[in-house]
Parts: structure tokens; sequence; C-alpha cells
């Protein structure tokens, strides 16, 4: 089964260390960075991820940018997140757009993720040393079990 996952991961590289490890265990599956490619032509592909840490309580603009030009309607689609106070209605503005192009979910994955964004600069940051080891290894779980 062809599998890419389309990713924002910035600031500390939270999301990043979630798709290696992912990668890992699927070395077929494509990652493709939404900061280096605006476009792409995902209707090859069985499953779609999108992974993202949280700016503002959604993912970031330009995952969900990608995901209106991009995804094709009625495709197996995922969700992966790090946030460093993870919601469950951070998914909320991703889901939407799977919605709305009539997409079949096949789950959503959430972890910690260290956070200086904003004004958690100013305290030195939250969820620092995340996500753990064991928050990776639950991701590719979640993964193997899509």
């Amino acid at each position: 089964m062809s599998t890419c996952i389309v990713y924002y991961s910035k600031h500390h590289e939270n999301t990043k260390k979630v798709l290696d490890a992912i990668k890992a265990v699927d070395s077929d599956v494509v990652l493709i960075d939404s900061t280096q490619k605006r476009e792409a032509d995902l209707h090859g592909y069985d499953r779609i991820g999108f992974a993202s840490g949280i700016y503002y309580s959604k993912f970031a603009e330009q995952i969900l940018n990608f995901a209106k030009i991009n995804l094709p309607p009625q495709k197996d689609v995922f969700y992966i997140a790090t946030a460093g106070n993870p919601l469950k209605r951070y998914f909320d503005s991703i889901a939407e757009i799977g919605k709305d192009k009539q997409c079949n979910e096949l789950g959503r994955f959430q972890c910690k993720g260290f956070d200086t964004f904003g004004p958690f600069k100013l305290v030195g940051g939250i969820q620092k040393g995340h996500p753990t080891e064991d928050e990776i290894a639950d991701a590719v779980e979640f993964y193997k079990g899509l």
C-alpha cells in the first residue's frame, strides 16, 4: 500500500522526529516537506497523511493550504500532530478539509512536543524533552495499525 505523509516541522523538529521513526519501519513511505513543495500529485497514493506541529490551535497554515490544493477527493487520510498542550480540537482544521473532500479518515495521533512558540518562549518553553522515545514508539504503533 503506497503512503505519503505531507508535513510541516520547523521550530524543534518534533514532528519530523516522529516521521523519521515511521520512515525507519516503512522505508517506502514518502515524506513531503510542505516548506519545500507547495504542490504535488497525490493521486497515486493509497493513504495520505498530514503531520504538523500545532500553531495557534491548528495545523500549520502550510499544511492546510497544501491539503486544500492537492488532496484528491475520496482518499484514505490520517493525521499526526505534536503540541505543547495536546487537545483533540487541534485536528478540526485539517479534518474539515478531508471531510469537504469526502475522504475516509483512518485515524489521528497526537503527542506532546517541546514548544517555545509565542508566549512560551518567555518561560523557556513547555514540554521540554518531548516527544519522548515512548511517544515516538506510540506513533510508530499508530502508523502500523492503520
